[in-house]
C-alpha cells in the first residue's frame, strides 16, 4: 500500500501553512497527500440549533477539505491530493490517521514579537502519541524561507535549501531520528548541521570551567569524539551529505533554538512511553516545538 502525508487541516491560517508544506515535502518524497479536516460534534442541546445542524457541519468540514485539497493540486502540480472529512476528536483521529501515514503534518501559530510556535493542546497531544513522524509548521510558512537568500539578499525558492538541523543527545542516541535527518537532507541537497548541547557536571556548574581547565578541556574533547564517531558510520551511508559537527557545552535546547534560525528544518526525538498518561514529549523537544523558528519535526523512538 502506498504511504501517504497526511495533514491535519481547520481551516486555520496555520494549517494551510502546514498543507503547503505538505505538498512541497510530497514532491520531494514522490508520495501523495490526505487533507484530513476533523470535525468535532456539539452538544446535542447546540447541535439542534438551525445553524449548527450536524448537516451544516458536515458539508462545511467537506467544503474545507475539498476546497483545500482542489487549491493544492492546482499550485502543487504532479502532486496528487485527496480530502477526508470526518467526525470525532482532532487528537484521536490524527493520532489513528498517523498509524498508515508516512509523515503527519500540522500548523502552529507564531508567537506575536516573538520567534516560533505556539503548540496548542491537540497538535501536543498528536505529537506525544502519533506513530509516524510529526511536522509542526507555524504560520505564514513560505517556500522561500527554506532556502537562502538570493545574492541580492531577497528570500527564494530558487536558491539552495537552508541546512537541516539534527538535535541529538550523545548519551541517547537512536538511528531512527539520526536516519531521518539524514533522508531530509540528502532530498533537500543540503548539508547537515548536527547540534549537541549537553550540561556540564555539578562541579563545573558550582565553581566554572576554570576551576579545572585540563579537566575541563578533556571533557570537552571527549564529547566531540563520541560526537564525530557516532556519526561515522551514517557519514559512510550517505556520502552527498555534508555533516557540520556541534557539540558544546549549555542548554541543549537554547542551541537548537538558536540554530533554527538558519535551517529549513529542525529534527529532534521523541521517546515512546509505554504509560497512557501524560504527554512524554521531553524538555528540550518541548522547548524546541514552542520557540524554533522553522518546521520542526518529531520521531519518535524506542
Amino acid at each position: 500500500m502506498t504511504r501517504t502525508i497526511v495533514v491535519g487541516l481547520d481551516g486555520s491560517p496555520e494549517s494551510r501553512g502546514a498543507a503547503e508544506w505538505a505538498a512541497r515535502e510530497a514532491k520531494l518524497r514522490g508520495l501523495p497527500v490526505k487533507v484530513l479536516h476533523v470535525w468535532e460534534p456539539v452538544p446535542e442541546p447546540m447541535a439542534q440549533a438551525p445553524l449548527l445542524g450536524p448537516e451544516t457541519q458536515q458539508h462545511w468540514s467537506d467544503e474545507i477539505a475539498r476546497d483545500s485539497a482542489e487549491g493544492l493540486r492546482l499550485r502543487h502540480p504532479g502532486v496528487e491530493v485527496t480530502a477526508e472529512h470526518c467526525a470525532g476528536r482532532p487528537s484521536e483521529v490524527l493520532c489513528e490517521a498517523a498509524k498508515g501515514a508516512e509523515l503527519l503534518v500540522l500548523g502552529s501559530r507564531g508567537l506575536s514579537g516573538i520567534g516560533g510556535f505556539l503548540v496548542g493542546s491537540v497538535g501536543l497531544a498528536v505529537v506525544a502519541h502519533a506513530e509516524c513522524p510529526v511536522v509542526l509548521v507555524r504560520a505564514g510558512e513560505q517556500a522561500a524561507d527554506e532556502h537562502e537568500t538570493d545574492p541580492a539578499g531577497v528570500p527564494s525558492a530558487a536558491t539552495r535549501y537552508r541546512p537541516v538541523v539534527l538535535g541529538i543527545d550523545i548519551d541517547n542516541l537512536d538511528a531512527s531520528v539520526i536516519e531521518f535527518a539524514f533522508d531530509e537532507a540528502a532530498r533537500r541537497d543540503t548539508g547537515l548541521r548536527v547540534v549537541s548541547g549537553w550540561h556540564l557536571p555539578p562541579y563545573f556548574e558550582t565553581n566554572g570551567p576554570t576551576v579545572d581547565l585540563e579537566r575541563y578541556e578533556e571533557l570537552v574533547r571527549s564529547k566531540a569524539v563520541a560526537l564525530t564517531e557516532a556519526l561515522l558510520v551514517w557519514r559512510e551511508k550517505c556520502p552527498s551529505v555534508d555533516v557540520g559537527e556541534e557539540s558544546r557545552p549549555g542548554s541543549p535546547a537554547d542551541q537548537l533554538i538558536d540554530a533554527s534560525h538558519r535551517s529549513s528544518l529542525v529534527v529532534v526525538g521523541r521517546r515512546i512511553r509505554r504509560h497512557p498518561f501524560g504527554m512524554h514529549i521531553g524538555p528540550v523537544t518541548h522547548a524546541v516545538l514552542h520557540h524554533a523558528t522553522a518546521p520542526v519535526a518529531v520521531v519518535a523512538h524506542d
